[in-house]
């Protein structure tokens, strides 16, 4: 959950009793915004420095790392509830925090692994946790969730901060480790966009590689009112199940044809596979992958997808111009009109990405590989227990 911080501290009493004290919760405002960042944590000014390691009254929160505690025990519970949890499970908490959703879970599961890569809130945790007799099922992992490897588990609960929505999801659903359900707290917004439809407003990208693999269920809306520090906008909880069969689909070629076809979701597919620059490219990787073919290479080449559309987009400049130098007009237009001809005979020209289901985007990738066009190395792995080898977004 990443927002922009407020300008004063704010200071909360009364967020978290344990059995003879109370805690207060102040929210540091900070002016630097993205991933987490350790460094961020020493005040510059020694005297608050020294208050934070020696008084055990005072307790901060980071707004820009995304540091928003759910305090509604009401909605906690239904959580828990909504995440049909068995007493054998084990549960994969991302972002515990001060504990108040991984008791719960505790009380439910048999153990409860949690990734947290702050370790003052790791600390809290730990005697939290002991308080209450549970910390022989609860197993805490001091790192960042985007760069550790997840242990086995059965079930993920978690408030992730929003900041890495995107890259968690696709590192659970396209990840090694399989799971029956994740039980997530997101930025509403975000939650609309994973449920999205064809023709929806909202559909995306997201939408669409997800549910290739997974099913998304809405539970709840929960109000920006019941977190401390308030954020600026509401959340909503979804579950997503992994589907029990996937299809029969290379998912790097569909990781890099849906990022091709959404990158202006708007615009007819015709008009997004005629622009010369798209041509060339993949007139480049249908010789490159045909020559592979013929000749495979030796070593492990990886190719890693982005976490946005057209990110890395114009890196190979020199190589497109040198492919284009050595490429006649006529080859050009050739290789155009094979992928033309594909989108018109099988009726999607005039479709906008938006507007177009999974299965007919699906049997749309199977016509172009069978005509030799391919939008993804096939020489090299689909190394999908990478975490960052399937950006969604």
């Amino acid at each position: 959950m990443l927002f922009k911080p407020k300008s004063v501290r704010t200071h909360f009493s009364g967020l978290i009793f344990f059995q003879n004290y109370q805690r207060n919760l102040w929210v540091k405002p900070s002016h630097r915004y993205g991933k987490y960042n350790e460094e961020d944590d020493d005040d510059k000014d020694p005297k608050l420095r020294n208050t934070k390691e020696n008084q055990l009254d005072h307790f901060y929160l980071y707004k820009s790392k995304g540091q928003h505690l759910l305090t509604n025990t009401r909605i906690l519970d239904a959580i828990v509830r909504r995440s049909n949890i068995k007493p054998a499970d084990t549960v994969l908490e991302i972002g515990p925090g001060t504990g108040n959703l991984t008791v719960k879970l505790l009380e439910a599961a048999e153990k409860v692994v949690a990734v947290e890569i702050d370790k003052r809130m790791v600390d809290f945790l730990h005697k939290r946790v002991a308080e209450n007799g549970l910390q022989e099922r609860l197993n805490v992992i001091c790192k960042d969730a985007m760069k550790v490897e997840f242990p086995q588990f059965d079930l993920v609960v978690a408030n992730i901060p929003y900041g890495i929505s995107s890259p968690l999801i696709a590192k659970l659903v396209y990840g090694r480790n399989p799971f029956r359900s994740a039980t997530l707290l997101l930025q509403k917004e975000f939650a609309r966009r994973l449920l999205a439809e064809p023709g929806d407003s909202e559909f995306n990208r997201l939408a669409v590689n997800v549910n290739l693999v997974a099913d998304v269920e809405f539970v709840m809306d929960v109000s920006k009112r019941e977190f401390l520090p308030c954020p600026k906008v509401d959340s909503s909880v979804v579950i997503i199940r992994p589907k029990p069969e996937l299809p029969d689909v290379n998912l790097n070629e569909w990781r890099a044809f849906t990022r091709t076809c959404f990158g202006k979701k708007n615009k007819t597919l015709g008009a997004t596979f005629k622009q010369k620059k798209k041509v060339m490219q993949l007139l480049k990787l249908a010789k490159t992958t045909s020559l592979n073919k013929e000749n495979p290479p030796t070593g492990n080449n990886y190719e890693c997808d982005e976490y946005y559309d057209g990110k890395y987009e114009d890196e190979d400049t020199d190589g497109e111009e040198c492919f284009a130098s050595s490429t006649s007009d006529l080859e050009m237009n050739l290789f155009k009109e094979k992928i033309v001809g594909i989108l018109r005979k099988s009726g999607f020209e005039d479709k906008r990405p938006s507007k177009v289901s999974n299965e007919d985007l699906l049997h749309l990738l199977s016509l172009f590989n069978q005509a030799g066009i391919y939008f993804h190395d096939h020489v090299k792995p689909n190394d999908l227990g990478n975490a960052n080898a399937a950006y969604l977004s």
